[in-house]
């Protein structure tokens, strides 16, 4: 099986907000974008809530991201999956990303939200660097979380708050 590799975050050097889900998609491994598949709730969610067209191109909405400090990545740098979904990575091919270097460079970043529950849990055995910062686990905006778009959005609000 081949291991997969994630990508460089979306993130500005003013970030305060990290969002964190636990590995790409295939779709986005493909299109090396982050929440590429249309089914995925990730951009609506984030043009509700900031203003910005959840149909942009990609690097309009990363720099609506940006503007308003959010930063954007995965627990994971690499791992052996097929398919999409987090409970079809292989435990032990996990190897983290490096947050110690991205925390002691963005030393701004206060809180971190975490895109659905497998991205906590796999945060919390692999990483867990930085403790004390403001954690909270969101929805997942997968097409695989079957909660009603009203209710994920009511629950990610909190992401625009400060």
């Amino acid at each position: 099986m081949t291991t997969l590799r994630s990508f460089p975050p979306i993130i500005g050097d003013d970030a305060h907000t990290l969002i964190l889900g636990n590995m790409p998609s295939v779709i986005s491994l493909a299109a090396h974008q982050y929440y590429a598949n249309p089914r995925n709730a990730f951009w609506r969610i984030m043009g509700d809530l900031f203003g910005f067209d959840a149909e942009a191109p990609y690097s309009e909405r990363v720099a609506a991201l940006q503007s308003h400090h959010i930063a954007v990545w995965d627990v994971l740098k690499s791992c052996r999956r097929v398919g999409s979904l987090d409970s079809a990575v292989e435990p032990d091919s996990m190897v983290p990303n490096d947050f110690g270097k991205l925390f002691d460079e963005h030393r701004d970043i206060q809180r971190v939200f975490f895109n659905g529950a497998a991205a906590e849990k796999n945060f919390n055995r692999l990483v867990r660097v930085a403790p004390d910062l403001r954690y909270l686990r969101l929805p997942s905006t997968s097409p695989a979380q079957t909660m009603r778009y009203a209710e994920k959005l009511d629950a990610w609000r909190v992401v625009a708050e400060l």
